[in-house]
């Protein structure tokens, strides 16, 4: 059954910017290793480009990262992941002043700057505070949207961290509890995603996915980024760079539960799921 789309608001920098759809993230990495090698870029002029593109392939959102977090990745450090993200950012920033920025980092000084200097709309931190202590302080004093990520551990050591009783009880509960945190610190616009693939056995992504719409009680916009992960590739017997037909069908399995945010490689694809998807819901509604 097709779950109702709950409309959100983000101020956005003194913009109050409303999610009166689900909108389509999509994903840059200014990194050497990312797991999907079509997501990294390296030079100004293919950022650009991937950037022109991307918008007009219907984003609404662009993620850039500039640390690796897929388990075995080079680490670097906070003084490294700034000077990618500086050049990064500088390029979006002249190529689409307007267009809605997040920066996907676990480290609260770069945050900082991402926002301070750098014109970053919204902070995207898989670890969910957990790798940063001040990452909480740090975006309420920003004020600016947090993406609230769901893992245990750490990139390195998640793997082995995956002994839920009730994985979606669990995760919503830390989620709950993460969210009542920032929310007495005055971060108004937290947003909520399960984080697939991260601190998750194969089976237990499936239940998480099966049981979405549980998240909606979180009453926060919900995000899902599933794009061309193990989760869709292992069960297809495929690999990352064959995995874009499975993950629109995830994609659009997360639409029709009611996913405000889809965090993508492939924007086209992910923004025509969205238009049928929508369309498939207003149908629903003019005929009740």
């Amino acid at each position: 059954m097709m779950q109702p789309f709950k409309t959100y608001s983000l101020n956005l920098r003194g913009r109050l910017v409303t999610i009166d759809r689900p909108w389509v993230m999509g994903i840059i990495n200014v990194t050497p290793d990312s797991f999907y090698s079509g997501s990294r870029v390296n030079d100004e002029g293919l950022l650009t480009e991937r950037v022109r593109q991307m918008i007009a392939d219907g984003a609404d959102v662009i993620d850039v990262g500039a640390c690796s977090t897929r388990p075995g990745s080079d680490s670097v450090d906070a003084q490294g992941e700034m000077a990618r993200l500086e050049w990064a950012l500088a390029a979006i920033r002249r190529e689409a002043p307007d267009v809605v920025v997040s920066v996907d980092t676990f480290r609260a000084d770069v945050a900082r700057r991402c926002v301070e200097e750098w014109g970053a709309d919204i902070i995207n931190d898989i670890s969910g505070g957990t790798m940063d202590e001040a990452m909480f302080a740090t975006v309420a004093s920003l004020r600016v949207p947090y993406v609230l990520m769901h893992m245990r551990g750490t990139p390195e050591t998640m793997a082995g961290l995956t002994d839920y009783d009730n994985v979606t009880a669990e995760v919503l509960e830390w989620m709950a509890r993460r969210i009542d945190q920032l929310r007495q610190l005055g971060v108004a616009d937290v947003i909520a995603d399960p984080g697939f693939g991260f601190a998750k056995t194969l089976e237990q992504n499936y239940e998480l996915l099966a049981r979405l719409n549980a998240f909606h009680a979180l009453d926060a916009p919900l995000l899902v980024g599933v794009s061309r992960k193990r989760m869709i590739y292992t069960p297809l017997h495929c690999t990352a760079d064959e995995a874009l037909n499975g993950t629109t069908v995830v994609n659009t399995i997360a639409l029709e539960q009611g996913a405000h945010i889809l965090r993508v490689h492939d924007v086209k694809a992910a923004a025509q799921a969205v238009a049928i998807t929508t369309l498939l819901r207003q149908n629903a509604l003019n005929n009740r």
